[in-house]
């Protein structure tokens, strides 16, 4: 169960980054990213509301992925063997042509999903006042800022 949770929230990244991975590419003059760093309470509020909502809407999109999966006829387990070793050198499985052509298509229609979940993503953000943009640049301080994932946890629990 757990590579299956695995395999799905790195699906969900995928589809919910597969749009903005160029922001993450693009370089930043120190200026930018030291105005970027700070992160006002209310801007921390509306994060914490949109990743909220985003969650929600990555929850619903892995249970969609994991239904169509399963009704492709492939089991999860077996869909994630396959597409480790088609994004892994390293990684080898003996696959039968069916599957293969089986993963493909459905590797397809999580693509054709890519673009209105990111919709979805965005309105959702923009709703609670934060550019997508600024939205990225909380989440990727976040990963480094020990106290600003306290000040998130205090706003969480009160």
């Amino acid at each position: 169960m757990t590579n299956v949770n695995k395999l799905a929230g790195a699906l969900i990244v995928f589809l919910m980054l597969g749009s903005t991975a160029t922001f993450a590419q693009e370089q930043q003059a120190p200026e930018q990213q030291q105005q970027s760093a700070e992160v006002t309470d209310a801007e921390l509020t509306k994060f914490v509301q949109a990743l909220q909502g985003v969650q929600q809407v990555a929850m619903e999109a892995q249970q969609k992925m994991m239904q169509l999966v399963k009704d492709e006829g492939m089991e999860f387990a077996r869909f994630n063997e396959i597409h480790q070793a088609s994004v892994d050198p390293e990684v080898e499985v003996e696959a039968t042509p069916e599957e293969k052509a089986t993963h493909k298509k459905i590797i397809g229609q999580f693509e054709s999903m890519q673009a209105g979940l990111q919709q979805q993503l965005e309105e959702f953000i923009s709703q609670q006042g934060l550019t997508l943009e600024r939205y990225e640049q909380i989440a990727m301080r976040i990963q480094t800022d020990t106290q600003l994932q306290q000040r998130i946890q205090q706003m969480l629990q009160g």
